[in-house]
């Protein structure tokens, strides 16, 4: 089973329960992800882009966002499947979110033709996105 298909059963059988549609509780990639190469990805201009909105425990980067929640904390705020969900496709737990779909491919709109049928990060990203993001407490 590819991840889309993991995901689609895993949002199908969280659908009836509202808390429980928030969250994808399982790994992308089946591994757990590294914190250390998350925290690159994440503090990474080029890769993740999260600074650009997001601000957080990053002191060696001078220019942060403003217009997303601060990243500092994230871990106590929300689980580690909720944390993935968001970053999966955000719009499920907010639809007016400006955050772009990490690993997402089809229903998006205004997608450059070089990254049509494309991922932003592949599941071993999300991975390591996640595990950092879930030692910020």
């Amino acid at each position: 089973m590819n991840w889309c298909e993991a995901c689609a059963l895993a949002f199908s059988l969280l659908a009836g329960n509202a808390f429980a549609a928030d969250s994808i509780p399982t790994s992308l990639s089946g591994a757990k992800g590294d914190a250390a190469r998350g925290r690159a990805i994440v503090a990474n201009r080029q890769v993740g882009l999260c600074l650009l909105c997001h601000s957080g425990p990053f002191p060696e980067e001078r220019f942060q966002g403003d217009l997303a929640p601060d990243l500092k904390g994230v871990g106590g705020r929300l689980s580690e499947g909720q944390i993935r969900a968001r970053i999966v496709d955000p719009s499920r737990a907010n639809p007016d979110t400006i955050m772009p779909a990490y690993y997402k491919k089809d229903g998006l709109a205004r997608v450059a033709s070089a990254f049509q049928g494309k991922t932003i990060l592949s599941a071993e990203q999300i991975e390591d996105v996640v595990a950092y993001l879930v030692t910020l407490k």
